[in-house]
This record gives C-alpha cells, structure tokens and sequence, in this order.
C-alpha cells in the first residue's frame, strides 16, 4: 500500500521549505528546501521576482518527494511571507517584482492614508490595524503614486500566499489570516474595508481587482494541469486555504486555542497567541490579525531577527556551529556592548528610518562578546514586542519557541532570562511548513488541529544582574536614538 501524504509549503524570504507529512500518524517524513535572493536598495527597496518563488517551489518540492520515494500526495497547502504586493496583468501575470513585507519605502504613504482618514484612532477603528511600511495598503498606494502607468495597466493585486496558490490551482483568492495583514481588511468583520480601498482610488473596481475571501479551513481546488506536470504530481490534488506565515506557524505549534504564545526566531521576529475573538492593542503596535483555523492571532513583530544574526555571521566569517559556539561561551551583558538591531529599520517600534547602533565598544571586546549583543539586542526588541501583545490582552505564562533561529540552545536560554519566563521549544521548528501540512490535512481528513507541539525541550529563566544592566542599557539607548530616527 503506497504511503499517503500531505505537503506543506512555507514560502519565506530566504528560502522555500517544503515539508512532506505522513497523513495517518503526523510524522514528518522530510523537508526539502530552495533558497531565494533578494533585490536591495538603500532607501529601503525589498523586492522579489515571483518566478524566483515557482522556481523554488519546485525545487523543494521535488527535493521532500525525492527523499522519500514513492508516496501519494493527497493534499498541499502554502505558508507565504506576508504583506507582500503582488502586481497581476489581466492574464494574471506579474508586472513587476513584488515589494515585500520588510520594504520600508512607503512611510510617505503610511502618513498620507492616515491623514486622509482622520488620524491613527480612525484607522484602528476601521481595520483593526495602523498603515505600517510593511503592510500592503501603502504599497499600493505607493505603487499609484511612484509608477502611475503600471498601475493604470495593473488588473489584480494579491499577497504572495495568494499568488502561488492562483499558480497551483487557477483560483484567484485569499483568506482571512493573510488577508488581514493588507491594513484594508477589516478583522472584526471579515472582509474588506470599503472606506480604506477607496481612499486609496475611488475609481478602481476593488471587487475585480482583489481575490475573493475563502475560509480559511477549506479547499480552494485542485492542483491544475500544468502546475501538476511541473511538481511531477498528479492534477487533482486538493489545495487547502494554507495562510500567512504566522498563522501557519501558528498551527505548526499548536497555537490553535487560547494560552499558547509562540516567538518566532525568522528573518522578522515575531510575538503572537490565538484568541477566540478580535484583540485590538490601543497604541497599534500589535497587529490585530486574523488566524488561518477561524479564529484570530493578535500579534507583534520585528524586522531584524536572523537577518541580523545572519549578518553578524558574515562580517565575522563564521559558520553557524562557530557562531553558536561563540554564543554557548558568551557572558549575560555582553561585557558593556549594546546592540541596536535595527539594520533594515524597524516595525516594533514603528521606525522605519531606523538604523543599527553598537554603543560601548572598547579594545578589549572581542568577537565573541559581539555575537552575544547581537543577539541579546535582537531579544530585547521581542520583548518590547510582548510588551505591544499584552496590551492587547495577552498575558504569558511561557512561550514557545519556533523558527530557524531557534535551533540555537543558546539562543533559547536567552530567550527565556529575558522574557522571564519558561522556553519551550518543540522538536521541528519549521513550524509555517508543518503548520501548511496540518491545516490541509485537517481540512480533507478531518484530523483535529494538534494544540500541542510533541518532542519539546525546555529552559527556565536565569536571571543575572548583568542582563538586567544589558537591558536597561538597551532601552536607555533606544529611547535617546528614537529623537533621530522619525515615526
């Protein structure tokens, strides 16, 4: 009897992950995985090709299947990057490389939709959400504003997520999860916001322009011809809803009723936990975003996690056992060095015009006491982070840890002495890739979202005088600098 299974899709922005999943008993049996590049600018340019992402599909796909042999894939869902903005022609063809979730070239945008719609109070009222660099609302309008003849030729705007699953299956929709990182999507209800899409062109017909909104645990279709011939698959296979990154995380680590709180330690980093209904942050910082199980996933994030890390590894030359080796024998406080992070600028707190910082720097520091900043300046901007998150009424009594940086022991530790709380950290942290697979195959066989990660370690805060100084340092230097760096 052939092995059934289910694959789950994370497109990020480094790589593509493809996860293959046993469907009876839930083991993962392999993940494939395809990198990605990305277009760079100094005022803030993030882009990438949407071909880059097909390419990458494919190669990880064909990669998970080759390690496993002959299988029957029974159902695939996709985890994108979100916030993204795709551009479509009337063929649904891309016009131009999508600006991507840590594009910070909109914050012109971001003030002049806030403005037009009566300030920051009226906008949460509306949405949920602020206009933030990253969201999607002010992409369009940048596009509108920056390139005015290939938006008069553009026919359709999705999110990545979107896009790839128009390229599996030629349905043209989103669902809720994703959707609500757009800032004209209103959470509460649902469904778009008629005010917010028309402040942004009274002209064009929103309807046509944007992909439907599906339920997030349901079929959108089956894969079609041509997307099967290229995967090596059969045409057919049911395509579930899939979702934002986070929310598949979100699955992926059992964050599917209300307690758990997940940390994120991915390119961005990110702090969020289910709840039952919408959860509004007064002051805007933490997304009030939808879930992709029907539920919604109030949330916080940072632009600079393990880019960050990434860097720091570049600039020092190290392979990733140095540099967690660096960091395993590094001191709490880092001898005296304080590390801003925000080298891509920064969404928590709202800084987009922010830049990296290294305050205390002395002859007698060394390699190792900068990766160990590094990493502790990254992990006090998450907890500011939880900080936006408990305002809107989420209270932790631990987190759990996922996402690629938090393969690092070390790391984890940290994580614990600074948020001062128990880490858990489950086996598997390809939490958006599982997280894909699970929803697809809960949708077609009925299998119950898993509200528990299996396999998962644990640390306990220790709490040292030198982290308490290491903080205090950290948010004295953010405060001071913040003068400098506008809203």
């Amino acid at each position: 009897m052939t092995l059934r299974v289910f694959i789950g899709i994370d497109c990020g922005t480094q790589s593509t992950k493809a996860l293959v999943l046993e469907a009876e008993t839930g083991a993962v049996l392999s993940i494939g995985r395809s990198p990605h590049t990305i277009i760079e600018a100094a005022d803030g340019t993030r882009e990438q090709d949407p071909a880059w992402w097909i390419k990458a599909i494919l190669e990880s796909v064909r990669g998970s299947l080759d390690a496993v042999g002959a299988v029957d894939v029974t159902g695939l869902a996709v985890s994108g990057q979100q916030h993204g903005l795709v551009v479509l022609d009337s063929a649904h063809q891309p016009l131009r490389p999508a600006k991507l979730w840590n594009d910070t070239t909109t914050v012109l945008d971001c003030e002049a939709l806030t403005e037009r719609l009566g300030g920051e109070a009226a906008v949460l009222s509306l949405t949920g959400n602020l206009f933030l660099p990253g969201y999607t609302a002010p992409k369009v309008s940048w596009l509108r504003r920056k390139e005015p003849e290939l938006y008069a030729r553009a026919r359709h705007f999705c999110l990545p997520h979107d896009y790839l699953n128009l390229w599996l299956t030629g349905e043209f929709c989103s669902e809720p999860g994703d959707a609500s990182g757009t800032a004209y999507f209103d959470v509460r209800k649902r469904g778009y916001s008629e005010t917010v899409l028309t402040t942004l062109d009274a002209d064009r017909d929103w309807e046509q322009c944007l992909p439907g909104i599906s339920p997030s645990l349901s079929l959108i279709g089956g894969l079609r011809r041509e997307a099967a011939e290229s995967l090596g698959l059969p045409r057919g296979i049911p395509v579930s809803a899939g979702g934002g990154d986070n929310m598949c995380a979100a699955i992926g680590a059992g964050a599917v009723v209300t307690g758990p709180v997940i940390v994120s330690l991915g390119t961005s980093g990110t702090v969020f936990s289910f709840t039952a209904g919408p959860a509004i942050d007064p002051k805007g910082e933490a997304a009030a975003f939808c879930s992709s199980t029907d539920g919604w996933l109030p949330l916080a994030c940072t632009l600079n996690c393990t880019s960050a890390t990434e860097w720091v590894m570049g600039l020092l030359g190290l392979d990733r056992s140095e540099f967690e080796a660096r960091l395993q024998s590094s001191m709490p406080g880092a001898a005296g060095l304080t590390f801003i992070p925000y080298l891509n600028g920064e969404r928590t707190p709202n800084r987009p015009a922010g830049f990296g910082i290294l305050s205390g720097l002395q002859s007698f520091h060394t390699s190792t006491e900068l990766v160990r900043a590094v990493v502790e300046g990254l992990t006090f901007g998450l907890a500011y982070a939880m900080r936006a998150l408990s305002r809107a009424g989420i209270e932790p009594g631990a987190v759990t840890l996922v996402g690629g940086g938090a393969a690092s022991e070390a790391w984890s530790q940290i994580v614990a002495d600074v948020f001062r709380l128990p880490v858990h950290r489950p086996a598997l942290t390809e939490a958006a890739a599982l997280g894909a697979a699970l929803q697809v195959r809960h949708v077609v066989s009925g299998n119950a979202l898993p509200t528990l990660a299996s396999g998962v370690e644990s640390w306990e805060p220790r709490v040292t005088p030198e982290l308490i100084a290491s903080a205090a340092r950290f948010e004295m230097l953010q405060e001071k600098s913040a003068q400098a760096w506008p809203e």
